[in-house]
């Protein structure tokens, strides 16, 4: 594993130190070292770690990728059922090779060594898994170099010092989290978490732990920020907000840095078999820019293009496939691949995620997947909730297509209000100027809350189940 090394070296130096904090209980770096030492000769080749967060995590995760081992993070929130079905795949899976040109992933090799050191480079060490509730998750591996290689860069891009202390809320069987927690080893800097996310538990690691850094999803920013300014929750002593997920709307921006004034705001954009793609952080007290999909620049050691199903170039201002070429990009499938889920065009690779270059900025529109056609519009939810979020009055948005005989699919959104009463036809006004006509929403709901999965992700799936099942939690606008 890439933080291994340097593990040792805090261990040695910084004995006594605080390494990793969860829910209260303080884990120093020897503790760390020697807890996960005493584990590794044990350990077996795959590792398949499914449990809730804890110390015991952070110790289980980094016996697990010790020398050649190699570690799958479950969900432990997924059906039994499914867990078990990963296991039996895992112990007994050969790779799926990986569409030409792009590299086969390597077999998964016998557990080498009884000692925490790192292993070689080019091995894989960690079996990543997408999110899924219903079906089998795709799994890829990663080696240790290509999180090495994205260490270095989001250390650098986000100014991680070992003097900061980070706070990730969310569970660490999510990438989000599970990152965080390791490069605050590789950087040697203190790690927070909590048992499970919870807004006062939060609220309180921020007044009394004295964190200096949040790495989240928009969501939790966004009740982190509203409800500390409520509460009278100091949040200055945060210098920076990691926030990944999708682009942050005008009002969880604005509740951010009235809540956390002295914080730079980082907004980026990526995917678990890319690594860091693109970003950009917004300074205290630098004025934002109204509206519109871009997610900044490339990360250090990242190129993009913006390529057509054929791989053909296309010019600024032409939404396509982003495609991106680093040393941070994920090794392949072992098993779900389906031609799509990551495609290469001569060494440029992509998760089908659609957007456009202009000035060097990169503008997300989102996944092919989410797009809806409407009466042959091709409509991306995310510039539809963006034009939303954007009218007075509106919390946050949600769009969707639905079924619809005439147009194929029509758009549909569901707002959460931040105050007072919205009208259907108040929202219709709002977006007038931002938004095309033709991919404008024709029916609108208030949202008691937002659908989100147990990872607090938008799900737009769950907005269309909600319509159809006249759930309570919706009402219709007129």
């Amino acid at each position: 594993m890439p933080f291994l090394d340097r593990l040792q070296r805090w261990a040695d130096d910084r004995p006594d130190e605080t390494a990793v904090v969860v829910a209260g209980e303080h884990l120093s770096w020897s503790g760390l070292r020697d807890q996960a030492a005493a584990l590794v000769p044990a350990a077996p080749a795959v590792t398949v770690l499914s449990e809730h967060n804890s110390v015991r995590f952070a110790v289980a995760f980094t016996a697990a990728v010790a020398g050649e081992r190699q570690c799958a993070v479950l969900d432990p929130a997924w059906p039994q059922q499914m867990q078990d079905n990963i296991a039996a795949r895992i112990a007994g899976t050969e790779p799926e090779p990986a569409a030409a040109p792009c590299p086969a992933t390597p077999a998964l090799q016998p557990a080498r060594g009884t000692e925490l050191v790192d292993g070689p480079p080019e091995t894989s060490f960690l079996i990543g898994l997408t999110s899924g509730t219903t079906s089998i998750p795709k799994a890829f591996t990663r080696s240790r170099r290509s999180w090495r290689e994205s260490f270095d860069a989001s250390i650098e891009f986000f100014g991680l010092t070992r003097e900061d202390k980070s706070l990730a809320p969310g569970p660490l069987a999510a990438s989000l989290n599970l990152y965080a927690l390791a490069e605050c080893l590789y950087a040697g800097a203190e790690f927070h978490t909590l048992e499970h996310f919870d807004v006062g538990a939060a609220h309180a690691a921020v007044s009394h732990d004295g964190i200096t850094r949040l790495v989240l999803v928009p969501t939790m920013l966004r009740l982190l920020s509203e409800r500390g300014l409520a509460g009278g929750v100091d949040a200055s002593g945060i210098r920076s907000i990691i926030c990944a997920g999708s682009k942050l709307d005008a009002r969880t921006l604005e509740a951010a840095r009235r809540w956390a004034p002295n914080a730079t705001i980082f907004e980026y954009y990526g995917a678990s078999e890319l690594s860091f793609v693109s970003g950009a952080g917004l300074r205290p007290g630098q004025p934002v820019e109204p509206g519109g999909a871009g997610i900044g620049k490339p990360f250090p050691g990242v190129d993009i293009r913006i390529l057509d199903d054929h791989g053909a170039g296309l010019p600024d201002g032409k939404d396509g496939n982003i495609c991106v070429r680093s040393g941070m990009v994920s090794n392949g499938y072992l098993w779900g691949d389906d031609g799509q889920a990551l495609r290469c065009f001569d060494g440029w690779y992509t998760v089908g995620d659609q957007g456009f270059l202009s000035g060097g900025t990169l503008h997300m529109l989102g996944r092919r997947s989410d797009m809806i056609i409407a009466a042959g519009t091709n409509v991306y939810p995310h510039e539809v909730e963006m034009a939303l979020a954007s009218v007075p009055g509106v919390a946050a948005a949600v769009a969707a297509g639905m079924t619809d005989d005439v147009r194929g699919q029509r758009v549909v959104a569901g707002v959460v209000l931040s105050h007072g009463a919205v009208t259907a036809t108040q929202l219709r006004s709002g977006i007038d100027d931002v938004l095309a006509r033709n991919k404008r929403p024709l029916e609108y709901f208030a949202l008691a809350e937002l659908p989100l999965t147990d990872r607090g992700k938008i799900s737009r799936q769950l907005l269309l189940d909600w319509v159809a099942g006249n759930d309570p939690r919706i009402r219709r606008l007129g």
